[in-house]
């Protein structure tokens, strides 16, 4: 694999740290602003709608632009949200980091999610892809757990200002290893909109929607699962983290592995799979052991179908692939706005903190039918499991629908 992967991986693993290192910290944060446990997780719901309309509005505008100086300029909006948060002496302030360094996500994916696949030949852009998303999921391994721990004992503000260095760090690799990309094609505005008048990109972002809503349904709250279900003592939570987050690294690989072989075929098998383990979570969540595995197992799928899911829209928006990717980011982050906002009311209503797990398996489900079973993933079928060589062919069928 080239080099400049391990760059735009480089950025990922401090994007990513910046979405999900709060998560075993809203607990200090909540009593820290004296909110609510449901207010403390908008923190997360904030951040994944402000990278929802960053990755639509800032990719539609960087979109004819040298990709490399858009990724640096990306870093730099980065640095400063977290730089914002930081120092916030609010919880509004925070709010406000966290939507700035938001802005800056889904365009980065975006954009970084074409230049990695441009990087290699056809059979390997969904790993690619994954060696991309590996800084992802590399933050839930190493910064979540490491960033959580770091909060618990210095105080949440340290976590920022350690993301924030991070940041910079990003910043100077993506200016060394990252190569110079070729000029993107100069088309409209309105070309690069049409993409949404194809209903294969719209089964590719419900898809989206629905497996990490599935997925942060059940992660946002999961620091309130583990010590007031679970029976685990809060300073255990960071290092139950690592379980999720060495999860989500080996399924990040995996399900990158299994897209290139049979696309159709590993989403279906992803969507089936975190059904169940979501539902076993939310059943034994009182018991240690059967926690730990379960923590585990969703880890593994939670970020499995990534690869897949950007490989999938990208080869019905050949022409515009980087605002679909970027639509595509921004749906994976509609779901985590989604999954935390019903988990949240979930718990406001009482149901409990095991409440959000059933919230992630409805939502998987919901998916699962999108993909196999409903009108939709019936029409999909046939092209999805196509591979990626017969992209030109499942063009031709798409325009034809």
């Amino acid at each position: 694999m080239p080099i400049g992967l391990i760059a735009l991986a480089l950025g990922g693993f401090g994007i990513g740290l910046t979405e999900f290192g709060i998560v075993g910290l809203l607990p200090e944060v909540a009593d820290d602003f004296d909110v609510s446990e449901a207010v403390a997780g908008y923190l997360i719901s904030g951040y994944a709608l402000s990278v929802a309309v960053g990755a639509v509005a800032l990719t539609a505008a960087v979109a004819r632009f040298d990709r490399k100086k858009v990724l640096t300029g990306l870093m730099v909006l980065f640095v400063v949200g977290n730089l914002i948060s930081a120092v916030a002496p609010t919880y509004e302030l925070l709010m406000v980091g966290r939507v700035v360094a938001a802005l800056c996500h889904g365009a980065f994916f975006g954009v970084g999610a074409v230049v990695a696949s441009d990087m290699v030949a056809e059979n390997k852009k969904a790993s690619a892809i994954a060696l991309m998303f590996g800084g992802l999921t590399a933050a839930n391994v190493l910064g979540v757990p490491l960033g959580t721990f770091v909060g618990q004992q210095f105080g949440w503000r340290a976590t920022f200002w350690a993301i924030t260095v991070i940041g910079v760090i990003a910043l100077i690799g993506i200016q060394v290893l990252v190569p110079q990309t070729a000029p993107p094609g100069q088309t409209s505005l309105r070309g690069e909109l049409a993409v949404f008048r194809r209903g294969q990109v719209w089964v590719s972002l419900v898809l989206s929607i629905l497996a990490f809503g599935g997925v942060i349904g059940g992660y946002t709250y999961i620091a309130f699962t583990l010590t007031e279900v679970s029976g685990f003592a809060t300073s255990t939570v960071p290092w139950l983290l690592v379980l999720f987050g060495v999860g989500t690294f080996i399924g990040n690989f995996v399900g990158g592995k299994a897209a290139d072989k049979s696309l159709n075929a590993a989403l279906t098998g992803i969507m089936a799979v975190l059904t169940v383990i979501l539902a076993a979570f939310a059943l034994t969540a009182e018991n240690k052991v059967a926690t730990i595995v379960s923590l585990l197992l969703m880890g593994t799928i939670g970020l499995a179908a990534a690869p897949g899911l950007m490989v999938r829209i990208m080869k019905y928006a050949q022409d515009a692939p980087t605002m679909a990717s970027g639509a595509n980011v921004a749906a994976f982050n509609v779901g985590n706005a989604l999954g935390a906002w019903l988990g949240g009311m979930t718990i406001a209503a009482g149901f409990g903190f095991v409440s959000p797990l059933w919230v992630g398996a409805g939502l998987a489900l919901a998916g699962l039918v999108v993909v196999a079973g409903g009108s939709l993933g019936r029409r999909s079928a046939a092209a999805t499991d196509a591979s990626v060589s017969a992209a030109p062919r499942a063009e031709k069928v798409e325009a034809g629908v």
